[in-house]
């Protein structure tokens, strides 16, 4: 019931406005959220159906209430690992289309064309806010996906993984509060997000535990190097000073009109997120029968996680980089730290 409660929070966020463009990079990013929305739905109707049908066995006395919790949570288990099976699917879609961006087969938007937002939803009071300027406190998703991996010793040159291979996804929401009644320049962003943090190990090697210690072996079969990788998955809680200069423009009367993620912003500050699972996913053949293994357990990873982060850009596209200042692992000789940098959107 967990993975399903969590799951759900994020495709949530991940529900955006619908808006007609070019097949972009965004543009699609947003269709496989819809994708995992849609699943999400999907299996929460079909669970509160079932949560009934026992409800009404526990009415008619053919459950006791310690088989109908029990039931209930088999049937929570089931639809979450079914959640988890499908957004698997589109999590592969997604990893595909980051492979084309890092590839270069996906062409930008050119400055002189422009996309049209569907406000078929609006009401006159959100006309009226937009030609006012923003509210004090604004909310937008956010999306970020780029390189992943592990800063050993101090430095992350000759690493273990794969520089391009070894990738990390975040997705959440964020609430923007203006720190000044009369400056648009700072700002508290502050929200939770889902965090995917992957390595791909080289040299056809695989993590493995040793009592405390985590390390990584060469595995006796060829591993296929695409599908073979460790994950940790966090929900996190990010906290930014950001500094926005989106140009302050002033109505008839002289008011100041605020409008955030105009212009050139900056944020820095930091993160805490707690590891929800590790998983570790296997490729190979054995006799010409492709084999895929999934492994869950602890490898010794931390339980949480914290680190520093920042990101610079214009409008809602930023340079975003974050750095775990604990260890990956918890008792390694050697500490090992994440390390993440890619592209960030703010859609607010």
């Amino acid at each position: 019931m967990r993975h399903f409660t969590l799951y759900l929070a994020v495709v949530v966020c991940l529900m955006a406005a619908k808006m007609s463009a070019q097949d972009t990079f965004e543009s699609r990013a947003k269709a496989i959220a819809e994708k995992i929305e849609k699943i999400t739905k999907e299996e929460k109707e079909a669970l509160k159906i079932e949560v009934e049908e026992v409800n009404k066995q526990l009415e008619n006395g053919s459950l006791t209430i310690t088989q109908a919790n029990e039931k209930k949570q088999q049937l929570a288990e089931a639809r979450a690992t079914i959640i988890e099976n499908k957004v698997a699917v589109a999590q592969a879609e997604l990893n595909n289309l980051v492979q084309e961006k890092v590839d270069g087969k996906i062409k930008e938007v050119s400055k002189d064309r422009s996309f049209t937002v569907d406000w078929t939803w609006s009401n006159t009071n959100d006309s009226i806010r937009r030609s006012k300027g923003e509210s004090r406190t604004t909310s937008q998703l956010v999306f970020a996906t780029g390189v992943n991996n592990l800063v050993t010793n101090g430095s992350i040159a000759n690493s273990d993984f794969g520089y391009l291979r070894s990738v990390f996804f975040e997705w959440g929401l964020t609430r923007n509060y203006r720190l000044s009644k009369n400056s648009n320049l700072l700002h508290l962003k502050y929200g939770f997000s889902w965090m995917y943090n992957h390595l791909h190990a080289t040299d056809n090697r695989y993590f493995v535990a040793d009592g405390d210690q985590t390390g990584l072996a060469t595995f006796p079969t060829h591993l296929r190097r695409k599908d073979t990788y460790f994950k940790n998955v966090y929900v996190t809680v990010p906290l930014h000073l950001e500094f926005d200069f989106s140009k302050t423009k002033t109505d008839a009367d002289g008011n100041k009109i605020f409008n955030s993620h105009r212009g050139f912003r900056f944020g820095i500050g930091g993160y805490v997120g707690y590891n929800t699972n590790s998983k570790q996913f296997l490729s190979y053949e054995v006799d010409g029968y492709r084999i895929n293994e999934r492994q869950k357990g602890n490898w010794n990873v931390n339980d949480w996680n914290y680190g520093l982060s920042a990101y610079f850009g214009r409008k809602e596209t930023s340079l975003y980089i974050k750095y775990d200042l604990n260890p990956l692992f918890k008792d390694n000789l050697v500490d090992q730290n994440n390390i993440s940098l890619g592209i960030r959107f703010d859609w607010n």
